[in-house]
């Protein structure tokens, strides 16, 4: 029977289980591996840092954004406990996920400033939609003319947006449109965060393709795994552990080194975490068993990582 992909992942994840995390050898450029908060938001900004803590992470990617760990309405009461809360549990708080589209909308500018005084260096933008009845083209002239707009005040502010590649029919999912609506805007405080997952959705196997093409621009990773199933007749895609899935994350991690691409990560958890029981459990007894999970894909990370020679 040929030994798979699934089969090399797994072993790599079992290695790392049976291992201190510190027994992995880095490379000089250690990749800093941050969490998406988003799946756990039910923790309080003390619990969530402690837990992400004891996974062996660097550090914690807040959503900062309407019903997130902090609300754009609190940033200035609440982002710098979110911070303290890391800081306090050793970890960075370098990135943050936001809702933001324009440099003049209700918030942005404070959020974005109160982000920046805190030390955070990236935030993800939201999406755009296509605009109806307009054109390809003239959609993406437009969302150029924001994307300059929000680079000037990334600028002013010293702070890197990053537009994130996610599989639908907002702009970005072809990944090639994001690339064409920031022409003219230089690389450095204006990006894209890759999601090789929505990647892999959009294009199974023309990924590489616009990979390449976004590689100048590529400020961020994000990292997650799903695949295709069959439920009631449709296909419908199910978010799955790390390795788990259909991504191809050898040729992917292959890729990444051979365009030199060096990104801090975002690791997201979007598969089920807790049962509908489990959910009713106290907070002591949810943290062990989410924490299981997310230290598993934490290792199985650092284990393609270090297989690919990065």
């Amino acid at each position: 029977m040929p030994y798979t992909r699934r089969d090399f992942v797994r072993t790599i994840a079992a290695a790392g289980a049976a291992l201190p995390f510190s027994s992995f050898a880095f490379p000089a450029r250690e990749w800093e591996i941050h969490c998406f908060s988003k799946p756990f938001q039910w923790m309080d900004y003390n619990l969530l840092c402690e837990t992400f803590a004891e996974a062996g992470l660097q550090g914690v990617d807040y959503t900062v954004r309407p019903a997130g760990h902090v609300t754009p309405e609190r940033v200035r009461e609440d982002l710098p406990k979110a911070v303290a809360a890391a800081k306090k549990a050793g970890l960075k708080t370098d990135l943050m996920t936001t809702a933001i589209l324009d440099a003049k909308e209700p918030h942005a500018e404070t959020l974005l400033k109160a982000a920046a005084d805190a030390g955070v260096k990236f935030y993800r933008m939201g999406w755009y939609d296509y605009i109806k009845g307009a054109s390809i083209d003239e959609t993406l002239r437009e969302r150029g003319r924001q994307l300059a707009e929000l680079d000037k005040l990334n600028r002013r502010l010293g702070i890197r947006a990053a537009y994130q590649n996610h599989a639908g029919i907002k702009l970005g999912a072809a990944v090639w449109d994001i690339n064409e609506a920031m022409q003219g805007i230089a690389p450095g405080y204006t990006g894209i965060q890759y999601d090789i997952r929505h990647a892999t959705v959009e294009g199974a196997n023309s990924w590489s393709l616009g990979l390449q093409r976004v590689a100048p621009r590529i400020n961020t990773l994000v990292i997650k795994d799903a695949k295709w199933v069959q439920k009631n007749g449709k296909y419908v895609l199910e978010n799955t552990p790390l390795g788990q899935g259909m991504v191809d994350y050898p040729a992917f991690f292959k890729k990444i080194k051979e365009l030199n691409i060096h990104a801090p990560i975002s690791l997201h958890l979007e598969y089920e975490l807790l049962s509908k029981a489990e959910e009713a459990l106290p907070a002591a007894q949810k943290k062990q068993i989410v924490l299981q999970k997310l230290r598993q894909d934490v290792q199985t990370l650092r284990g393609m990582l270090k297989n690919a020679g990065l």
